[in-house]
Formats: C-alpha cells, structure tokens, sequence
C-alpha cells in the first residue's frame, strides 16, 4: 500500500468505522486479521517467531498457529477500537476498561513525583490512555514519525483528542528528553511502549531466555529525574480490556548511570515475561526484537520435535502489516548532565 492510499485509508476509516455497529465491525477485523494470518505475511511470521519464545520449544506448529491467529484478531481489535475511539462516549470507555493499581499513580503524582508508565505493546495502550485521560490524568507519550506527513498529522490530532499529549520524536523542538523529564519533574505522567528498540540506543537484555534489545528511554527518564518506575500490562478479556499496574521498579543504589538505566530496563524486561506469559495473543510484536532476529532477513523458522521444519521457512517476501506510528519511539538521553539540570 503506497503513502497516499494508505493514508486515504486511514482517514475513511476514522470518518466510516463509527458509523457501523460495533459486532458488524469486529467481524470485518476479524476477517481482515484472518486474511493476514492465513496468506503468512512478514509480519506474521515474525509474530510467530516471537511467539516460539514465549510458548517455549514444545509448542506444536498447530499450537502456534491457534495462537497467531488469536493474536492477529487482538491486534486488528487494536486498530477497530482505535478507529471507533473518538466517537466512544465517556460512560463506555470508563465502563469497558478496569483497571487495578491505579492508587500507585495517584499516591506518587499526589506528592509531586512523576511516574513513567513503560508498557509492553498488548492489547490496546491508546484506549488505556484514553481511559486514564478520563479518569483525571493527562498522559505524555511520544511517537515515531510517519510518513506521509498528512497521516502522521492525523494521527497526532486522533492522539490528543482523547486527552494524550504527544510528542515526535524528530521535527519538534529537537528535545524530546529534555521535554519529557521536564514533564516529569513537574510531577506528570509519561506513558512510553517499551518492549521494542526503534534506535541503536537500546540495550540487550534476557527475555525469555534469548538476548533482545529494548529501549533504554523510559528507566533513563526515571533515572534522571527520580521519577516512579511502574510496569503496565493490558489484555483483553471478552468485551472489556483489562489494566494492570504493576508495584514500582526501584532504582539500583550503586553503579554509574549507565548500569543503573542496563539494570531497570532488564527489571522492566522481567516484568513484561510475566505479563505477556499469561496473556501472549494479547502481545501484538509482529517485528524483531530478539537480537538472533536482528541481523538476519528472515525471521528464525520454526522447528519443533514433534512437528519438523514449519511450511513457512522459506518465507514470504515484500509484504507486513501496516502499522499505526509507534509511541514506543525511544528518546534518546543526553550523554552528559544538562538535562538533569533542565527544568
């Protein structure tokens, strides 16, 4: 899909999907999701790479590709939601999203601290900050930049009409970090996805017992500013989405800054392996984030005992899934002390 058609996509998507009843559109995704799945584009066989590492190496192909198509049907919920999002009244919103640990936020923003909510890429995270902007907590996030611009713009605008403050990561005021710790030292929220590395600022961490690299962005920010740490995992549970804040990371008492932010983000690593254990059709990672995956072009075929090389192990090429901009787009810190002097 070229920039133009897909951004005409976009913007009839967010003008129609409101207008159509929620089961006939949730069907339509599901058909959609469906289509993805059973041609095994990239992204899906990336998905289901990711997803390999998560079941462990006994899950049979069968297994494995139940649990791909689940995934793809969150995912593309993600997307049906995300278009209907605007046109959902307050009272459904509130209604559908429950939410546990919320006393966590509200303890550290009630006596001045900021609280950085990292979030691994499940369920629906604009829709959980929709709900946290309704409930009285106006999040700040930031998002990779998009093209064409129009879309990106777009995007921006859906963002900040459900009460999201967004940030680009390029083309703004070129300080990003700087902004966001401000931000927090006033005593904010700054909401980051951070279970994917969209920089070579990341760090390898052990997850699900294979090297990744996730972004250093959201435990930098804490370290810098004192802020809350807190892990946020999300799924869905028939009709309603389900949020859960975990207890606060804390910060290392010894070591320089650099293996402090190594230490938080493998903390954060450790957190996310619970969550998207229990949950892992709510895990919507269809690209790379293993570091065996990194540097190949395609995805590690799958191959178990029972089931042999997987018929997707020469692979599809050219084609994924279009994808929203990401607010996992980590803002790179400074190198020296001038942001901790910022205000």
């Amino acid at each position: 899909m070229d920039e133009r058609t897909s951004a005409a996509a976009f913007t009839a998507a967010w003008a129609l999907i409101r207008k159509v009843p929620e089961g006939a559109g949730r069907h339509v995704f599901d058909r959609i999701a469906d289509r993805a799945w059973r041609k095994r584009v990239a992204g899906v066989q990336q998905l289901e790479a990711n997803l390999r590492r998560v079941a462990g190496p006994y899950i049979t192909l069968s297994q494995l590709r139940a649990l791909s198509r689940a995934t793809m049907r969150s995912y593309m919920r993600y997307y049906y939601e995300m278009f209907r999002l605007p046109a959902m009244p307050r009272e459904q919103v509130m209604g559908r999203v429950h939410v546990t640990g919320i006393e966590k936020v509200e303890e550290n923003l009630g006596r001045g601290r900021g609280v950085v909510g990292a979030l691994p890429h499940m369920a629906n995270y604009d829709l959980a900050g929709a709900w946290i902007a309704m409930y009285g907590i106006r999040p700040t996030t930031v998002a990779q930049r998009v093209r064409p611009e129009r879309l990106f713009q777009r995007f921006m605008a859906f963002r900040a009409s459900i009460g999201i403050e967004v940030l680009p990561l390029t083309g703004g005021d070129g300080d990003t970090f700087g902004t966001l710790a401000r931000r927090l030292r006033d005593g904010r929220l700054v909401c980051l996805l951070a279970d994917r590395d969209l920089t070579r600022n990341g760090v390898e961490v052990d997850f699900f017992g294979e090297p990744a690299r996730m972004p250093v962005g959201p435990a930098a920010l804490a370290e810098r500013t004192g802020a809350a740490l807190l892990p946020v995992s999300l799924w869905y549970e028939d009709d309603a989405m389900l949020i859960h804040i975990h207890d606060e990371i804390p910060q290392p008492v010894e070591g320089n800054r650099e293996s402090k932010v190594r230490a938080l983000t493998q903390r954060l690593a450790e957190e996310f392996e619970g969550a998207i254990a229990e949950h892992p059709e709510n895990w919507h990672m269809l690209q790379r984030v293993f570091t065996a995956d990194l540097s190949g072009a395609h995805p590690i075929p799958f191959d178990s005992p029972d089931t042999g090389p997987a018929a997707g192990r020469a692979g599809l090429s050219g084609t994924t899934v279009e994808a929203a901009p990401d607010v996992s787009a980590d803002p790179a810190p400074p190198r020296d002390d001038d942001v901790g002097r910022r205000r």
